[in-house]
């Protein structure tokens, strides 16, 4: 039993945890390193870490699509002086920025100077239009306007003609070409070309500047039509891959849509009213029809109705919800009129806070994004210097012809473009976290998303995970002197003082019993952790606790032993009332499997993974719900510290470990864990804010799920890298072979890009 205390849950959480894991400012490339130690990264810093001292500012920055402007920008501010750290979310066009500057007007004008328009955003979400009219769109969708489509389609149509005049007639230099080319290069080419002389300017090896640069040097060797193509090839590709990088974002956007804007409240004078809901406070009873969604979360106080919860839980059949149930905003009531109390505002809704973790964990780069990252910061440099070394070594050795091997150089610019390899991990892992939120799994992030495959052991807590952790009183029996009713006011009267599920379960029951409600007062009392509580009463001292406590009062004499070893060895949980010198009262609670503990069990032993239950109750208890379903390892009298003990003999055995359970009581092992798993998310800041991974309906067939996903996620991030790498290295061999063209090399490359994206965006539904 624990005692109930003013403490804030999640402070204590976190102070727990503290002792265990030290705060995260970065991921290790070491992907099954439970102590997850910090890699270097040069974003390392982010935007739930802030650094001491250093004030913070969020820009939304509408032209960040891609990781060429992130390393424009890094390059750029990396060297500022008062700039602290940076992080960038690239899915979500936000770049964090801490610094120690008076205002943040020289921020925004160095991002202007790149021709990116910044938007600085509050931390409530509310935008400072920066030059912008009211009519601005701030919603970060990728349209493009009329006047675009037509320059593209004027783009296209004279890049085709000057190609097939220069077909036609065998005159690539002749007026009617050049004009053409000149045509399609302004109409299409120009945003790229000024961010190449952008790029230039800053000394940066980027997208643009390498395919800017191929451009010219065609059209210095007098290949017009051909930098005509390339220029708008890419440009086209450019837009269809901001289009297509959008649906990412509209998954996680989607979510957001799904909170009303309105509510029915009572006022003051008991009348109903429609208000904005970010205008209705705690407490406030809001009046739900059916058909409606929930703009809010609460408690039902009046009426009842089924409930679809598949936005928050994933749950595929409605649920009956009825007074004194909880309920969560953007649900859908099905069926019946009912009125809750607002228990949460609608920034802090359990939808809100889904959201906003999800948004936040896009910025933190998985493991194999690091990898990549890495690759990409040497693979550039490399190609620009072979490609240099093609285009002199040749002539200045061989005395070959300059031309031809220049053209060869070209090609290898375009090549250099890493786009399709460093696009694909925050795609991929991205459309992963989406699609588990959309399920009820909550993901803290790609390195959790990717881990996930490797998990070989996890480590169940029994109750409210297993078991519903709701038990009941189903025996007493009164083994010392004394009046029955007052025993049991004496154990009613301890047993509210804590907040553990049995202690629960022993005052429902007082309460069941007797209409005389009044407790007696508890001086002096103390919660014994993993044992039970302890108090004064009347002067006298008395015990609530489990057989343990009793062992250690060295009152449990062999008949008492024999009647709890029976109760216990049915799978029930025995509490004991005992003054300082003798046991008084035995109540007996059984708690209820989960209906799909065993069916989940099965699906991780038949996934290889190892399934261990650690629970604080007697092993007899212990092995009796381990047996119904289907654990082998069953550990009873488990405290917090033999958890975490457990734990750490797992991952001694064991590359990667998982714990299960509730984020409080169990939150040293959870921390320790490779990834902790939180059960009953839903509702609960203390699981939100410190599992890595929250099962939003206390559902154990989502860790087979989660698994799965993992799986999947692993096998399209290599098939993406692969598909990269693998157009590269062939067009590497064209190129020196002189068999690759700059369009064919622009077209392999950008299309390259739409196929890992649309390979990523393939886990939007691979639950």
């Amino acid at each position: 039993m624990r005692a109930k205390k003013t403490l804030d849950p999640i402070v204590a959480t976190e102070s727990l945890i503290a002792s265990v894991k030290p705060i995260q400012t970065g991921v290790s490339m070491h992907c099954c390193d439970h102590d997850h130690a910090n890699a270097d990264n040069q974003s390392a810093v982010p935007a739930s870490a802030p650094v001491a001292g250093a004030e913070q500012v969020v820009l939304l920055i509408q032209k960040m699509d891609c990781p060429t402007e992130e390393k424009l920008i890094r390059d750029r501010f990396q060297h500022m002086e008062g700039i602290v750290g940076m992080q960038f979310n690239l899915m979500q066009r936000e770049l964090t920025v801490q610094h120690n500057l008076m205002s943040v007007d020289a921020i925004v004008t160095a991002l202007k100077k790149l021709d990116l328009v910044p938007i600085v955003k509050s931390d409530t979400l509310n935008l400072v239009r920066d030059g912008l009219d009211e009519h601005h769109d701030l919603s970060g969708d990728y349209r493009i306007s009329r006047s675009k489509w037509l320059l593209m389609g004027i783009s296209g149509v004279t890049a085709i003609g000057s190609e097939i005049v220069a077909w036609t007639t065998g005159a690539d230099h002749s007026w009617p070409v050049i004009a053409l080319a000149l045509l399609a290069i302004l109409t299409g080419g120009m945003d790229t070309l000024k961010k190449g002389w952008i790029a230039l300017r800053h000394f940066s090896l980027n997208m643009n500047f390498l395919m800017s640069l191929a451009v010219m040097g065609a059209i210095a060797i007098g290949k017009w039509p051909e930098a005509a193509v390339v220029i708008f090839l890419f440009a086209a590709a450019e837009m269809i891959e901001a289009m297509s990088l959008d649906r990412a974002r509209n998954a996680i956007k989607g979510l957001m849509a799904m909170t009303p804007e309105i509510a029915t409240v009572r006022n003051s004078s008991g009348e109903w009213q429609t208000v904005a809901a970010d205008q209705v406070v705690l407490d406030a009873i809001v009046r739900v029809k059916p058909g409606e969604r929930l703009p809010l979360d609460g408690i039902i106080v009046n009426g009842q109705s089924t409930i679809n919860q598949a936005p928050i839980t994933g749950e595929s059949m409605p649920v009956a919800r009825q007074i004194g149930d909880t309920v969560f905003a953007g649900t859908i009531n099905e069926m019946g009129s009912f009125d809750y109390r607002v228990t949460a505002l609608q920034s802090n809704s359990t939808l809100a806070r889904i959201i906003k973790s999800v948004q936040q964990v896009q910025g933190e780069r998985a493991p194999t994004q690091r990898f990549v990252d890495q690759f990409a910061r040497y693979y550039i440099p490399a190609v620009v210097i072979m490609a240099v070394l093609v285009a002199l070594l040749p002539p200045l050795l061989m005395q070959a012809p300059f031309q031809p091997w220049l053209y060869k150089a070209l090609v290898l610019l375009v090549i250099a473009c890493p786009c399709a390899l460093v696009i694909s991990t925050p795609v991929t892992v991205v459309s992963g976290l989406a699609a588990a939120a959309r399920h009820g799994i909550l993901i803290k992030g790609g390195l959790y998303l990717e881990l996930g495959c490797k998990l070989k052991a996890i480590a169940l807590d029994k109750t409210g995970t297993i078991t519903l952790g709701k038990p009941v009183v189903t025996d007493m029996l009164v083994v010392g002197a004394g009046d029955v009713d007052n025993l049991l006011r004496l154990a009613a009267s301890l047993s509210q003082r804590s907040d553990h599920p049995v202690s629960s379960a022993v005052l429902a029951w007082w309460k069941s019993r007797t209409s005389v409600q009044a407790l007696s007062e508890v001086a002096d009392f103390e919660a014994l952790t993993g044992r039970g509580v302890k108090g004064a009463i009347g002067g006298a001292s008395y015990y609530l606790g489990n057989h343990r406590l009793i062992h250690e009062l060295d009152i449990c004499g062999p008949e008492l032993e024999a009647t709890l070893d029976a109760f216990e060895r049915s799978g029930k949980t025995a509490i004991i009332l005992a003054s300082e010198t003798a046991p008084l009262l035995i109540l007996v609670a059984a708690d209820t499997v989960r209906a799909g503990s065993a069916a989940a069990v099965a699906k991780l032993n038949a996934l290889g993974v190892k399934v261990v239950m650690l629970t604080g109750d007697n092993p007899h208890t212990a092995e009796a719900i381990a047996a119904q379903v289907g654990i082998a390892d069953a550990r009873g009298n488990q405290l917090p510290d033999d958890k975490l003990a457990a734990i750490n003999e797992l991952l001694a055995q064991h590359a990667c470990v998982g714990m299960v359970g509730d984020g409080i009581n169990d939150a040293p092992a959870l921390a320790k864990a490779s990834i902790g798993f939180a059960m009953g998310a839903a509702g609960t800041d203390t699981a939100l804010e410190t599992a890595d991974v929250a099962l939003m309906d206390d559902n154990l067939d989502k860790l087979a799920d989660f698994i799965g996903l993992s799986s999947k996620t692993h096998t399209i991030l290599i098939q993406n890298i692969a598909l990269a790498l693998g157009i590269k290295a062939v067009f590497l061999v064209l190129a020196l072979s002189g068999e690759a063209t700059l369009w064919m090399a622009v077209f392999a490359d950008m299309g390259a890009s739409l196929i890992v994206v649309a390979n990523g965006l393939r886990l939007l539904r691979a639950i």
